[in-house]
């Protein structure tokens, strides 16, 4: 995607004083057909990769918000964040932009639990969304213990959050320490990602907050802790509650909800995603038969979001068949 020409106002100043970063790209917000806010995951920023054909952007006419999550790139840090204030600051981004009608939000890996949020506190203000490869807190009332019972994630994820609420010292001393692998390394490990997202990461940097000198940095380590722990947190609300948040749209196909999953995905596996569509038959589900955590680096797959979530296309070759109904 081609940057709009340089802007010189790239931070804007929200009620309780902090600055959130952007960046836009795509066609200008005047021709624009499409207005998409893009929210980054865990580690990332605005300057993330979204791998989508700049043939297709301009073909349809796709104005692109990318911004920094408080504490992530050029954004102040929110010592108050909560699942609401992620929400407050994508509809103050909004407003400050002038962008008076209805928007898109697609939400990556962690920035999903900001599109959830979005659901619930500002519906009115989403034309559709579209997460991919979205994380799911085992805390969901909704998440069948069965699913649970041999998911080692789901003790990672207790383990880790115990160690980041009470312990967060130890924590950044244990991640920033020699004697473990590099980030690199970290990166490539098969436990956490498949053969096509190694590939991936041989030519795209990754996450470059992770490292361990970013991680020897307070801030940056503060603001991947918070991040974490309202992620995996308590939340106020189960997903699966949530009403289809657009109930009487004329145009039903384009304003929809959408949730992008991996079925390789080894950070999140496919069967939360496809017991919580079950359960919210309002949104629509797609599955990259041999895709892993990092689908949206993946050619095609970032293309065929915009097409679905936008034209309201549907490719059957993201159609899981274990989720096909017979008419």
């Amino acid at each position: 995607m081609a940057d709009q020409p340089p802007n010189p106002q790239r931070r804007i100043k929200l009620r309780d004083g902090r600055y959130l970063a952007y960046k836009e790209r795509g066609v200008s917000k005047d021709d624009a057909k499409f207005t998409i806010v893009l929210v980054h995951g865990f580690g990332s920023s605005k300057d993330m990769n979204f791998n989508v054909s700049q043939e297709l952007v301009e073909e349809i006419g796709i104005y692109f918000v990318l911004y920094d999550r408080a504490g992530y790139g050029e954004s102040d840090p929110n010592p108050k964040r909560s699942l609401k204030s992620e929400a407050c600051d994508v509809q103050e981004l909004a407003d400050r932009l002038l962008i008076v009608s209805r928007f898109y939000l697609i939400g990556i890996s962690m920035g999903s639990y900001t599109v959830w949020s979005c659901l619930k506190h500002i519906p009115q203000r989403l034309a559709g969304v579209a997460m991919v490869a979205p994380v799911a807190n085992y805390r969901w009332p909704s998440i069948p213990k069965s699913l649970m019972k041999n998911d080692y994630r789901r003790e990672v994820m207790k383990w880790a959050f115990w160690i980041a609420n009470y312990f967060p010292g130890l924590l950044q001393w244990y991640v920033t320490q020699n004697m473990f692998p590099s980030t690199s390394m970290l990166e490539k490990n098969p436990i956490y990602f498949n053969d096509q997202d190694i590939e991936i990461l041989k030519h795209t940097k990754g996450f470059p907050m992770l490292t361990k000198e970013r991680l020897r940095e307070r801030g940056v380590f503060e603001t991947l802790r918070s991040d974490f722990l309202v992620a995996f947190g308590e939340w106020d609300f189960d997903p699966a509650d949530l009403p289809d948040p657009f109930p009487s749209e004329p145009e039903k196909s384009l304003s929809s909800v959408h949730i992008w999953q991996g079925y390789e995905d080894k950070v999140m596996p496919f069967q939360l995603q496809r017991c919580l569509c079950r359960k919210l038959p309002w949104i629509k589900y797609h599955e990259v038969p041999k895709g892993g955590h990092l689908i949206v680096h993946y050619d095609g797959v970032c293309d065929a979001i915009l097409k679905s979530l936008l034209l309201g296309e549907d490719l059957p070759m993201y159609r899981p068949k274990a989720m096909i109904t017979e008419p």
